[in-house]
């Protein structure tokens, strides 16, 4: 409603002898302002704040009056009278010296300003004024209060008179009012021998007269309060008559509200109470109170001291409170709080000290709100000023505010536009952004066909609807559109402004006439005629009709009252104007839909429609809402007579039925909105009513409907009123949106820069910088609620049915469910009627029931989950609903209530359900999640459920990143790491790999045996069912030990079984093609460098270098190879004697806990590896692009590209070269011969072949291969000749391998394995040398391996197999 902006500003005045004012007083039309100190009174003009006039009291007739205490202005600005401590009045003439200005505006040469506009020396220029005494009055007593009241001047004094003074200076004879013959009573019905006030020292001791109630407001010394008004026209002793506030003792000020006829009472207790006066009775109503919580202020509640004063501002929209002890509070008419500068930054320094607060002897608004002067208590004449020159002005302590205020307070017609605009005093604030962006889609007119954009949902290709959306919503900056100087500077100060519905053009009033612009063309348009502006003054507001500014205004040349309509488009003149003559002056001016409503002076509402085309069929009013102080009136046509089945003959001329009498729909109403669009999907929210009610928060009259066009119930009514309460001051709704936008306060202190004593005085230093930032709220969980606690369950899933596709309307279902729980588990009385288990089953009709109860669960505290299970359901039930229905995720939350509520076992057996299902389906940060989940079940296993939910445990990502690089070699030694790669919270449970190193050896050892069987069955599953590309996804996301794995399985599952099959089956996995004979073959196999070679880099390179990156050692000279795969890992370094120039890359992509990320769901995969690689379509790591220099050297490599002309994509490539990496490691030949073979590479083929010689491989597999390649040739010859030139190329090397395998002893290397876990391990030992080489990047060449290799022997056995996968961290975990 009201905003402060920037920093106040202090007065200067030029004069040397000046003492510190006491009291300010604006004049009614607030051009001026009075200035009162001890004997002195001085005359300011107010835009700019600059002196015009002071007049000095001698010293002898200033000790015989004694001090100035108030002042008081002449209706017509002419005199002032100012009462003094003696009980004198002094009558001041304001003579004006005509013709004569004091300051005027200077402009440079050039300057299009025209000196010779009308009234130009008025409007923008200082006048300037004399002061002269007119006459003294003395009431022989201490004058309590000074009012002006019509002509005359209200007094009232220390010995319970109230004179009644004419503005001469005479007292026209009357005698004064003696305030113990007044009756009081409760109310106006009483009989007129109400009881007397009853004590001779009763008196006023501040009063204010209320034009609108005929009265005036009075608080009297004792403290009570009460309206005093004349029930007659006489003002005599024996026509007034006095009400009572029967609950007011300690009243201390009090001020008047005309617009809503409120009269607000300062309390000694710091409160405020506002009263209005019951139009039936004539009794005091209390309507609200302005009190300060301790919820919002607890250091200074209670603590303010008495109220000290209140000014209601200009327009009647807010009131400024003070209190005895210091400090400012703004309200909103009906006890919104704005501002109050008792706590935050008003109240503290940027250090944390407390500042002393602003203590305030007096303030006046200025014209329009814009500007608040305030006379600082605190502030005396300072060294500073008796420094200072005679020439320089000396500072006053009075110090001005800047405000900017909403539309809305001024042009009420602006309450049906979605857009939120603000006006300060030279320029105008939006929150529709840049309007040359995409059009708001919501602009459809009241009468085209309204199937809006918004309708087809969210998600779907509506760019142009969000966009609408975001434009509003989008970020906390202000379209900031500065007023045209040409304009104000004759129209000082901006009256109206209105923004029409598309957001793209505003209008403003000023003093007279008006001035538009276009936000697409930042254009202004101003009246060519300057005489046709100054001629107009617009009455009863603005507002848009599509492209046509429509008002009310007053033609002084004519003097007649007039409705006026401009086009937009065209020059702003007269004569492009459509002008209707009206009968009284307009008060308010409104348009909806075709309809102008004119609500005029005498009390009387015009409608006018308005058409373009002269064949337009008038659309009739359905019914008038009226604003009248506060109360929301609505008047409806009358359908209950005969005149609904008249039919006239021409239907033309149809009847217009009557009103009928008018209905009070609100109390306390402070805006209104409602919209004339139209949406069949969001009927609820554009046919409701929406009201701001201050204090009260908002209202919204909602329409009801029936289902599916049954008809409605005969106890159903049409319109149901819901409160409810937001934490923000609406100023504009978006309807089909479900929210409420509005504006808020900030600040920002820069006492900081101000550090020299001499500084402390800077307002800078004082005050901080205030601004003013855009905000908005969600209102529909507040509305399903309420119609929920109606029984209107019905209703509440109509509404929430059409505002399913708003973006947060899950948050919407979570903010009901979790308020209802919060208030109802918290409460300490038994509640005899619960809401929660309706919430509950109301969430249910949605398929977001399951992440929304768990969402609310997580956010809320452990003491509350059994009260809200108790009505959504067991969590078990909840968790298989979750399983059922495919989502994962949300099942893994439930895991965490589970733990929590239940017992270790349940936990497990759940978790285990959860992660079989995760590894289906391939969420391998789930099963991440899953296994460190286990893990933490183990180490910590409980027959309790422990007390509260451990927060960091499910939202932890540090130790996953341990198990998901476990393929790490032995060889790092703890000096390599940096100190501070690890950060681990004790919270954090430590996982290891599946079969990695035991962090707590007894605890652990079970549940990593249990999680080790189920990666090892789900492996065997793929491997069974030759899914070789998810069995490597698999190894490289869960950081599985495949080649460990793989050495004991070789003789059962990693056996194949069939190589025609699985030939066929990589083909398809890896979209391989298959190969077809090309015009030539030419073999490039001349000599057997690449047999050593390769054979020596496969057996020496590591199963972690395979995973990343394979560098080897070919005796080509190492170059810089590609690894955009590496670059989004930040991970430990390893120390490599390589000469490779990324070496140091490679060493940093390991091992790095993501801890600082918080979100449980942000674990980074392995799939982070590459651009090309993501988690979305499951692919796993890649290794080098150029890995081809594993077997083949660049030319050779071009050599085969041109033979082959067909190969699979270069990801199926670098993933089949890793495979066959893995399986040649674990020595799983029969693997490698078939990815030999799709590879179609002879190189692999002789490796695989040098290998069988070079081992004592069982005879099993001699067989077993030497069957499979026959196969493969037999279903070559028949199904693929493509395969036969590859075949026939490696057929030599067959028949030699034949020859040698008949010759061959079968040796018993390789015993088949005992299932046993130990037997196992037994088996494996003969390989563990082997495999701790192959897990160092240079065996040869770290002085720390073999003290490394012995540390971890020592370890008992049923440990040895983890040591293939850890190296030794320089970490210490809890």
């Amino acid at each position: 409603m009201y905003f402060l902006s920037g920093w106040p500003k202090r007065l200067r005045c030029p004069l040397e002898s000046l003492e510190q004012p006491l009291h300010i007083q604006t004049d009614p039309q607030r051009a001026f302002f009075a200035v009162l100190a001890p004997s002195q009174l001085s005359i300011w003009y107010s835009r700019p704040s600059v002196l015009i006039v002071s007049y000095k009291e001698l010293s002898k007739p200033a000790s015989h009056f004694g001090p100035y205490k108030q002042a008081e202005w002449k209706p017509d600005s002419t005199m002032v009278a100012v009462s003094t401590a003696n009980g004198y009045i002094l009558f001041f003439d304001i003579p004006s010296s005509r013709d004569k200005y004091l300051y005027e505006p200077v402009y440079p040469k050039g300057s299009p300003h025209v000196k010779g506009t009308p009234r130009y020396k008025e409007e923008q220029c200082a006048p300037s004024l004399n002061l002269e005494m007119k006459k003294v009055l003395d009431l022989q007593a201490s004058i309590t209060s000074l009012q002006s009241m019509l002509e005359d001047l209200l007094v009232a004094t220390a010995d319970g008179l109230l004179h009644l003074i004419h503005w001469d200076g005479m007292t026209n004879g009357r005698k004064a009012i003696n305030l113990s013959t007044v009756p009081f009573s409760v109310d106006l019905q009483s009989s007129r021998a109400g009881s007397f006030l009853g004590f001779e020292d009763i008196h006023i001791k501040d009063m204010e007269y209320c034009a609108t109630l005929d009265g005036f407001a009075a608080v009297f010394n004792d403290g009570r309060v009460g309206f005093v008004t004349p029930m007659s026209s006489r003002f005599t002793a024996e026509q007034l008559h006095g009400v009572w506030a029967q609950d007011v003792f300690d009243g201390t000020c009090v001020a008047v509200n005309n617009k809503y006829r409120l009269m607000a009472f300062g309390c000694a207790n710091g409160s405020v109470q506002v009263y209005t006066i019951d139009n039936s009775t004539g009794a005091m109503q209390l309507s609200h109170k302005l009190e300060l919580t301790p919820k919002q202020y607890p250091d200074i509640w209670n603590k303010t001291g008495p109220v000290k004063l209140m000014r209601w501002s200009p327009d009647n929209c807010v009131i400024m409170v003070t209190w005895e002890c210091g400090g400012l509070s703004l309200w909103s008419v009906f006890g919104a709080q704005l501002i109050c500068t008792l706590g935050g930054d008003f109240a503290y320094r940027s250090d944390g000290t407390k500042k002393d607060p602003l203590k305030i002897s007096s303030m006046s608004w200025g014209s329009e709100g814009y500007h608040l002067w305030v006379i600082d208590e605190n502030c005396s004449l300072t060294a500073e000023g008796d420094t200072d020159t005679k020439n320089e002005a000396h500072q006053l302590g009075i110090l001005q505010f800047q405000f900017i205020k909403s539309a809305l307070t001024a042009n009420t017609c602006m309450s049906n536009q979605e857009q939120v605009l603000l006006q300060g005093e030279d320029r105008l604030y939006l929150n529709c952004g840049d309007a040359t962006q995409t059009q708001n889609p919501r602009s459809a007119s009241a009468h085209s066909d309204h199937k809006p954009i918004r309708e087809r949902g969210p998600f779907l290709d509506g760019s142009v609807d969000t966009q609408g959306l975001s434009t509003l919503l989008g970020h906390r900056h202000w379209h900031v559109v500065q007023i045209h100087t040409t304009y104000l500077e004759s129209n000082w100060p901006i009256r109206f402004s209105a923004i029409d519905k598309l957001g793209q053009n505003v209008a403003v009033v000023g003093k007279f006439g008006f001035a538009h612009y276009s936000l697409l063309t930042k254009k202004w348009k101003l009246f060519g005629n300057i005489t046709q502006e100054q001629n107009m003054i617009v009455t009863g507001g603005i507002a848009w009709w599509n492209d046509f500014i429509v008002l009310a205004c007053y033609n002084l040349s004519d003097r007649q009252e007039e409705l006026r309509i401009y086009l937009r488009t065209s020059n702003l003149d007269n004569a492009f104007a459509h002008i209707t003559k009206v009968q009284a002056e307009t008060l308010l001016l409104s348009v909806f839909r075709d309809i102008v409503i004119l609500f005029r002076a005498d009390c009387s509402i015009c409608l006018y429609s308005i058409e373009r085309r002269p064949d337009g069929k008038m659309e009739g009013a359905e019914s008038i809402m009226l604003n009248l102080a506060g109360q929301l009136i609505m008047v409806q046509r009358d359908r209950s007579g005969p005149q609904i089945r008249e039919k006239d003959s021409s239907p033309n001329q149809r009847k217009l039925l009557p009103f009928c009498a008018p209905v009070v729909l609100a109390q306390s109403v402070e805006n209104v909105w409602t919209t004339c669009r139209a949406n069949k999907h969001k009927r609820h929210l554009l046919e409701a009513l929406w009201l701001s009610c201050g204090g009260s928060g908002m209202k919204v009259w909602l329409p009801l409907f029936p289902r599916d066009h049954r008809k409605p119930h005969s106890f159903l009514s049409r319109r149901i009123m819901l409160p409810f309460h937001i934490n923000i001051y609406p100023l504009a709704v978006l309807f089909e949106d479900a929210l409420v936008l509005g504006a808020v306060n900030d600040t920002v202190l820069y006492d900081c820069l101000y550090t020299h004593n001499s500084a402390r005085s800077h307002l800078e230093v004082l005050f901080p910088f205030c601004i003013v930032e855009r905000t908005s709220q969600i209102y529909l969980h507040h509305i399903l609620r309420q119609l929920l606690v109606r029984n209107l369950g019905e209703q509440a899933l109509l509404l929430a049915h059409s505002c399913a596709t708003l973006p947060y309307f899950p948050h919407v279902l979570e903010l009901m469910l979790h308020e209802v729980l919060e208030e109802e588990a918290t409460s300490r009385e038994p509640i005899p009627d619960p809401l929660l288990p309706t919430v509950a089953k109301f969430i249910t009709e949605f398929p977001l029931f399951l992440q929304t109860v768990v969402h609310c669960a997580r956010k809320t505290e452990y003491a509350l989950w059994n009260y809200l299970f108790a009505a959504v359901g067991n969590p078990k039930d909840l968790f298989e609903e979750c399983l059922m229905a495919q989502d994962l995720d949300t099942a893994a939350s439930y895991l965490i209530i589970l733990q929590n509520m239940e017992v270790p076992a349940v936990s497990r057996q759940h978790a285990t359900l959860l992660f079989n299902t995760a590894l289906e389906q391939g969420k391998w940060d789930l099963c991440r999640h899953m296994i460190r989940f286990l893990k933490a079940i183990g180490s910590g296993e409980s027959e309790t459920p422990p007390p509260t939910p451990t927060t960091q445990e499910p939202s932890s990502s540090g130790g996953f990143e341990f198990f998901r690089h476990r393929s790490i070699s032995l060889s790092q030694s703890a000096e390599t790491l940096p100190a501070n790669k690890f950060n681990l919270q004790k919270t954090l449970s430590m996982p290891s790999g599946p079969s990695g190193k035991r962090w707590s050896k007894d605890s652990d050892c079970a549940e990593n045996m249990y999680i080790d069987m189920m990666l090892w069955r789900h492996a065997r599953r793929l491997l069974e069912e030759i899914r070789l590309k998810d069995l490597g996804c698999f190894a490289a996301q869960l950081g599985f030990e495949l080649i460990g794995w793989l050495c004991k399985e070789r003789a059962r599952a990693a056996r194949v079984e069939d190589f025609v099959t699985a030939l066929k089956k990589l083909h398809k996995d890896f979209l391989w093609p298959f190969p077809f004979i090309p015009a030539s073959v030419n073999s490039p196999f001349k000599n057997g460098k690449y047999k050593t070679v390769v054979g020596e880099q496969l057996l020496k390179s590591q199963s972690a270098d395979g995973f990343l990156n394979v560098e080897m050692d070919t005796g080509v000279s190492s170059t810089p190879q590609s690894h955009s795969w590496l670059s989004t890992i930040n991970s430990t370094q390893r120390e490599m004697e390589t000469a490779s120039s990324h070496g140091p890359h490679l060493q940093d992509a390991f091992l790095s806990p993501l801890l600082n990320k918080g979100d449980e769901c942000s674990i980074g995969s392995a799939t982070d590896l590459t651009e090309t690689s993501s988690i979305v379509d499951g692919d796993w790591t890649m290794v080098d692009e150029n890995i081809s220099t594993l077997s083949l050297t660049q030319s050779e490599l071009e050599h085969i590209s041109l033979e082959l002309a067909s190969k699979g994509p270069h990801k199926s490539q670098v993933q089949l070269r890793y495979l066959l990496h893995i399986f040649m490691e674990a020595g799983c030949l029969d693997w490698c011969l078939i990815i030999g073979l799709i590879l179609r590479e002879s190189s692999i083929i002789s490796q695989v072949f040098s290998v069988m010689q070079s081992s004592d491989a069982d005879g099993e597999i001699w067989q077993s291969i030497k069957t499979g390649l026959q196969a493969v040739d037999r279903w070559a010859s028949t199904d693929c000749p493509g395969y036969k030139p590859f075949l026939n190329l490696i057929k030599p090397q067959l028949q030699q391998l034949w020859e040698l395998s008949e010759q061959q002893v079968q040796p018993e290397a390789f015993q088949p394995v005992t299932p046993g876990k130990v037997a196992e391990q037994a088996s494996t030992r003969a390989e563990e040398s082997r495999s701790l080489t192959s897990h160092s990047t240079s065996p040869q060449s770290d002085p720390g391996n073999s003290s490394a290799n012995r540390h971890e022997e020592d370890m008992s056995g049923g440990e040895e197999e983890d040591l293939l996968q850890e190296g030794t961290y320089d970490c210490t975990v809890s």
